[in-house]
């Protein structure tokens, strides 16, 4: 079991200062520095990253050749505001983000600091494009933290709690929960019910001709790691086009080979966004994002309409551009779609074994476990789900959890399969542990989680 001596002082010390908002608690993991898949905390502890920073290090901690990228950029140029003029890692970086997304009409991209600031350009495109105000998001999503993607959002009261108003027009619909069907519904069945609760506000208060854009998270991240049926998906498209309404995808966190495809979107047939919003893992952790739309809806607004300062550093689009090359010459998004089925059947293994997981959902090295207290009622069991991630925490392995209850399965994509091997021997033993009640959470942990 890891000491924590140095990592627990240093959490004492930084109580005074640090804000509570900025942090989600689940324990005293301060960590130093970090390779691969593995992370090494300030009392010396090594760690397998079942986490990789929310998604954001798809191709592992410190590569090489984005270390590299980054040390001679920023030996040539840290900054200058592309605001108003030009650098080269942008314009590279701008064409090879088009190229790549989902589809083959013409695009264009426009570069920002964060996932949540993509969502808002999303808004901001959707809006003037179409001349229209609403905006239908999702229960359960997680679009960010800025106001215009916090309102988009639907996963935690505490996103809305003592901030409102939020940002007006934006409506929210239930997204699909495969696991939780009603008796005797298959697949079809739970695709109609939740098309039908989609439908309901287009027909009772809001007008589809005054909605500008649908934002979907094609797998919900922060939701559980929840993917909606092909059907529903499909329906909801067919929908948009009908009415002139942009359809709009968040592959914030599930983008960038998370899945075992390039897009989360891709894991749907034949369906092209009209604006696909970026971030998290496009740049290796390092602050960038970008919203990426067909042209002509791109081209609906005018500067300075989406321009920061700092968008586009030129060290962060050499560490995108060298990202990209890792994804690519690693094969790590057909690594991520073969280590995940394996993952899966580890997982499906464990749960013959241990009856508190009620459902495995894998796609890529993109994993949500559910735990529950009893598979028949469903009943969730957070109290079980923080005794595993305090285990694995103990013994090495980082992981969280998503609502509560379900763990969250994203390591970089880069893990080994010795060290998968050596996680999932740490959670089966954490599953067995937190069963016979000898996992002890510190009287002092507070709230632990979502």
């Amino acid at each position: 079991m890891n000491k924590l001596e140095k990592a627990t002082a240093l959490i004492n010390d930084e109580s005074h200062y640090n804000a509570d908002c900025t942090r989600i608690d689940y324990y005293n993991l301060v960590i130093d520095h970090a390779h691969g898949a593995t992370l090494v905390d300030v009392d010396g502890n090594e760690y397998i990253d079942l986490l990789a920073s929310a998604s954001a290090i798809n191709v592992g901690h410190t590569p090489d050749k984005v270390v590299d990228a980054i040390t001679e950029q920023a030996k040539k140029l840290i900054h200058y505001t592309p605001a108003y003029f030009h650098h080269t890692p942008q314009i590279e970086l701008a064409e090879r983000l088009t190229k790549l997304a989902p589809g083959d009409s013409e695009k264009m991209v426009s570069f920002g600091l964060t996932g949540s600031d993509a969502n808002d350009a999303i808004i901001k495109f959707s809006r003037a494009y179409t001349g229209r105000q609403y905006i239908v998001s999702f229960m359960g999503s997680y679009h960010g933290s800025t106001y215009g993607s916090m309102s988009l959002s639907g996963t935690s009261l505490n996103m809305t709690r003592k901030m409102g108003p939020m940002l007006p027009g934006v409506v929210h619909v239930p997204y699909p929960d495969l696991y939780r069907r009603l008796p005797g519904e298959s697949e079809h069945d739970v695709a109609m019910r939740y098309f039908d609760s989609f439908k309901k506000p287009f027909e009772s208060f809001l007008p589809a001709d005054e909605v500008a854009c649908v934002l979907i998270e094609p797998i919900q991240g922060d939701g559980g790691i929840v993917k909606a049926p092909e059907e529903f998906m499909q329906l909801v498209y067919k929908f948009c086009h009908e009415n002139g309404i942009l359809f709009a995808v968040d592959e914030v966190n599930q983008g960038l080979g998370r899945t075992g495809k390039m897009w989360g979107i891709q894991q749907y047939d034949n369906i092209e966004p009209d604006l696909m919003s970026v971030g998290k893992s496009i740049a290796a952790g390092m602050p960038l994002s970008a919203v990426v739309g067909k042209k002509e809806v791109m081209q609906s607004l005018e500067a300075p309409a989406n321009v920061f300062t700092t968008a586009a550093n030129p060290v962060c689009c050499a560490a995108s551009l060298a990202t990209l090359d890792i994804l690519e010459e690693e094969d790590l998004v057909n690594k991520s779609k073969v280590d995940g089925e394996y993952a899966k059947q580890q997982f499906l293994d464990m749960q013959k074994r241990h009856p508190n997981i009620g459902d495995v959902r894998m796609w890529g090295l993109n994993g949500g476990i559910e735990l529950v207290k009893d598979r028949e009622t469903k009943e969730a069991d957070p109290d079980f789900a923080t005794k595993v991630i305090y285990y694995a925490f103990q013994h090495g392995v980082v992981i969280i959890t998503l609502c509560g209850n379900i763990l969250r399965f994203q390591p970089p994509l880069v893990i080994t399969r010795e060290q998968l091997d050596k996680a999932f021997a740490v959670l089966d033993d954490a599953f067995t542990a937190a069963e016979n009640n000898e996992v002890e959470i510190p009287a002092d942990a507070g709230k632990i989680g979502w």
